[in-house]
């Protein structure tokens, strides 16, 4: 796991108080990591520089490169002091800024160090206009920190810069990382500023989950039988399709039997047991894919509320009053929401009335928020990159693909927690490695990312 900040600003001021570093120092580090990110090959390469520190690394990094290697372009001028100086500097080196961009021009290289993680506000039209053109100039395009554009929330301001690159500066900035990000941060490198990262960091609450962090359910022991890896019930409605993709989902992913629990007979595949009432030796619950609006809740109760077992809770239920009651009642729960799903469940707790696109700024916040109101409940909030949330941590995935934008992959990402659960992982942890092993599965499937199925997904699970 990789520790994220929402603001690495303490950490710098850190830096010059704990070790003595100045800010020049440290800028010095941000301009050498830039250069190492340049291919030695490139010989035409745009700088265009804002007005305050982010603009002051460009300016460095052109000092660094030469004035036969680089054009530097500052269209709002030099105004922090550090700006100032780093222009000083330049200008003696026989580096002057351009009073405009060719372009016509073909650059190697385009650096974007126009606002990096400063920006606060929306962007004016000048700037929205300048970064649209730094966008359709051909070339290599790399980020200075966090790309103009994404403020600190993960929220872009008008518009964004389209990195091929982002060079992070010092630590990981969590805004990189939000579903608006996710087109336009290219690779992600962070760079060294001078001091190890384990002295740089400080304690964090919030961690981007890596691939080697995948914790596989492997058998270890040769003596065993079905039932020592638990039994998983998953509760069908309406639509019995999506209660079967899970339960098959789940029965690939390591769990000993499933049971599918059915109102009314179903055809389901012969390697899936049915029950019309809930068995009394169970290990985990997985319910509400496909389930529908027609139950009530004195039928939901004994899925929901009678009973103490590990349980997952998805899609329609997020629509329905008696889930708050289960919310109150369980201990070791999993929720797994899609955007409008979230907000239906925001607005039942009496925490938000917001529409998804509300949400999809925010994610963050209003995941944090509802793990403040229920800080043992599991909540993953499903986008681009998943938000995981549980006893005030934050966990993100980042791993997946548009391959998984697909209907039943949520259905494979349920019984995938659920087999886990059963098995007898925490709530958290079947949470982040369901949905890690999820990510890679999609990633991994091979064939045209329009083309994925759930039943490729599923197979693609037995290959991990």
């Amino acid at each position: 796991m990789i520790p994220l900040f929402h603001d690495v600003a303490p950490l710098d001021q850190r830096c010059y108080e704990s070790y003595k570093m100045s800010e020049d120092l440290l800028m010095e580090h941000a301009a050498l990591g830039l250069k190492e990110a340049i291919d030695q090959r490139a010989t035409r390469i745009l700088i265009v520089c804002g007005p305050g520190n982010n603009g002051a690394d460009g300016i460095a990094l052109a000092r660094l490169l030469g004035e036969d290697r680089c054009t530097l372009y500052l269209p709002f001028g030099a105004k922090s002091p550090m700006a100032k100086l780093q222009l000083q500097r330049a200008e003696a080196l026989g580096i002057t800024p351009h009073a405009q961009i060719d372009l016509n021009m073909h650059y190697d290289v385009i650096v974007d160090a126009l606002f990096g993680s400063g920006l606060s506000r929306d962007l004016d039209e000048a700037s929205v206009t300048l970064i649209e053109q730094l966008n359709q100039l051909q070339g290599y395009k790399i980020a200075c920190d966090i790309p103009s554009g994404l403020d600190l929330d993960g929220r872009i301001r008008g518009a964004i810069f389209h990195a091929d690159l982002t060079v992070t500066m010092g630590g990981y900035k969590e805004a990189l990382f939000s579903d608006n990000a996710k087109d336009f941060i290219g690779t992600i490198k962070r760079a060294n500023l001078g001091v190890s990262d384990h002295r740089y960091e400080v304690e964090s609450n919030t961690f981007l989950i890596e691939e080697s962090d995948l914790q596989l359910p492997f058998r270890t022991r040769a003596n065993t039988h079905k039932g020592d890896f638990g039994h998983l019930c998953v509760v069908a409605g309406k639509m019995p399709g999506a209660a079967i993709i899970a339960a098959k989902a789940s029965l690939a992913f390591g769990v000993g039997k499933v049971t599918i629990l059915e109102n009314e007979p179903y055809e389901i595949p012969f390697e899936l047991m049915s029950s019309s009432h809930l068995p009394t030796a169970i290990d985990a619950v997985c319910i509400g894919m496909g389930l529908g609006n027609q139950y009530d809740d004195e039928y939901l109760t004994q899925f929901l509320l009678q009973h103490d077992k590990p349980m997952l809770i998805d899609a329609d239920l997020f629509y329905q009053s008696i889930t708050i009651r289960a919310l109150q009642q369980h201990k070791s729960l999993i929720l797994t929401p899609h955007p409008r799903e979230f907000t239906q469940l925001l607005k039942r707790c009496d925490l938000a009335d917001i529409t998804t696109a509300q949400l999809q700024e925010q994610r963050f916040h209003y995941a944090r928020l509802f793990s403040e109101r229920y800080p043992d409940v599991v909540l993953l909030l499903k986008g681009a990159n998943p938000i995981i949330t549980h006893a005030n941590h934050t966990y993100i995935i980042h791993q997946g693909t548009p391959a998984l934008s697909k209907g039943g992959s949520g259905d494979v990402l349920s019984g995938m927690i659920s087999a886990l659960l059963a098995q007898g992982y925490t709530t958290i942890d079947a949470t982040i490695q369901g949905a890690l092993a999820h990510a890679i599965a999609g990633r991994n499937f091979h064939k045209n990312n329009y083309a994925l199925t759930p039943l490729d997904l599923i197979e693609t699970i037995k290959t991990l």
